[in-house]
């Protein structure tokens, strides 16, 4: 209970409540308006600042109309510049195109001329070209005819010749048959491997014996036969064996006629003083000599030990190749003095072959500049004629009445 001025008043009371309202309200009022006050102060501290920064703001902004202001000054005078120079520049550049066509006019002529004079030689040199070609073609033509016949006539022998012909078996089966057998196929091997006058066949020696091929090498190592042996019995009974019994006699049969072979050439064909220390026996069957080679070791040991080596149709031709080198050195030395007076021959001819090309390379250089300069002349020509074309009489101007010719009617 609260005691005012003799009035006695209850915490209950709505006048009591009211009172008590009111004061609050009032004193919320006053801390508000204290808050207030602050806060302007502070919003003033902050505004000054801000005041000055958007004067300096209004200032560069007046600085840049300034300077936009004479930039537009700048762009207008340069564009004033740009349109003088571009009418100088179209004006210099029709003068000089007048006077570049004049030239082109009074020029049309003489390259006329100089085509004409160009084109007439190219045809002349065409046609002397097209005449030597013709010739050529004409040989060519003959030489191919004649080869073609003689390729005819020989088919025409291979095939008469092809009735005549025996089975390799029935050959083969006679020993004097196979001796000629082995004997032709080292002909033909050695005619193709050496000179013709490097070799001779069936000679004499000085023992009576007659070999069948006596290679003529210089010394060291001197002459060397070559025989031409075949044991055919052998070895065929060396691949027919079925049973261990026949294997051991083929093997025995197969040494004892190979080994008898490997004497044979070393007693009669290897003679010091007459022929090489050695000698070269010729099995005509790649498959003897690789049986012999793989199975029968010995055999092989003992020709190298008696100087008389086994080839076969290919090692031979590997042989004489050798041979043959052999034969070239040793005749290159002999014709030295020919073979340099050939070579100093040979070098004169480059040299004239050299300077004949630099002489026809300066032709066809010639050739190729008036080529290039009738193409030149024929395009120019053609753009001119398709100025004439297209010009038009009206875009003439008055100035220019003394250089048209008039258009006349003939007088009758």
């Amino acid at each position: 209970m609260i005691e005012i001025a003799g009035t006695t008043y209850t915490m209950s009371d709505p006048v009591v409540i009211a009172a008590v309202a009111g004061a609050a309200i009032i004193l919320l009022v006053l801390v508000l308006l204290i808050m207030a006050v602050r806060a302007a102060g502070r919003s003033a501290q902050i505004a000054a600042p801000l005041a000055q920064q958007i004067g300096m703001l209004g200032q560069q902004v007046q600085q840049l109309g300034a300077g936009q202001e004479q930039l537009r000054g700048g762009l207008q005078t340069v564009s004033d510049t740009q349109a003088n120079a571009q009418t100088q520049v179209i004006q210099t550049v029709e003068t000089r195109l007048a006077s570049v066509q004049q030239q082109m006019q009074d020029r049309l002529a003489d390259n006329a001329m100089r085509s004409q004079r160009a084109l007439t030689e190219m045809q002349e040199r065409m046609k002397e070209t097209l005449h030597g070609s013709s010739k050529q073609t004409t040989t060519s033509l003959t030489q191919l005819q004649e080869r073609l016949a003689a390729i005819d006539k020989a088919q025409d022998n291979i095939t008469r010749l092809s009735g005549d012909v025996l089975s390799l078996q029935d050959i083969l089966s006679n020993k004097q048959t196979r001796g000629a057998f082995g004997e032709i196929q080292l002909r033909d091997i050695v005619s193709k491997a050496l000179p013709a006058d490097s070799y001779s066949w069936q000679p004499t020696l000085s023992n009576g014996k007659r070999a069948d091929c006596l290679i003529h090498l210089p010394n060291p190592p001197g002459p060397i036969v070559i025989d031409s042996k075949f044991p055919l019995e052998a070895y065929e009974a060396l691949r027919a064996a079925d049973s261990e019994h026949d294997l051991k006699q083929a093997v025995a049969s197969m040494k004892t006629a190979v080994t008898k072979h490997i004497t044979d050439i070393a007693e009669k064909y290897i003679l010091d003083g007459e022929t090489a220390d050695g000698a070269l026996m010729f099995l005509p069957s790649e498959a003897v000599y690789a049986e012999l080679h793989a199975n029968f070791p010995d055999l092989v040991r003992k020709g190298f030990d008696a100087r008389v080596w086994i080839v076969s149709p290919t090692t031979c031709m590997a042989t004489l190749n050798t041979m043959r080198a052999i034969l070239k050195d040793a005749r290159m030395r002999e014709q030295a003095g020919a073979i340099r007076k050939t070579l100093k021959q040979l070098h004169r001819d480059v040299e004239i072959v050299v300077e004949r090309v630099g002489k026809l390379n300066t032709h066809f250089g010639q050739a190729r500049a008036d080529l290039d300069g009738i193409s030149t002349a024929a395009e120019r020509a053609g753009k001119r004629a398709a100025r004439l074309d297209n010009f038009d009489f009206e875009e003439l101007s008055v100035d220019d009445g003394d250089t048209v010719v008039p258009l006349t009617k003939p007088q009758g």
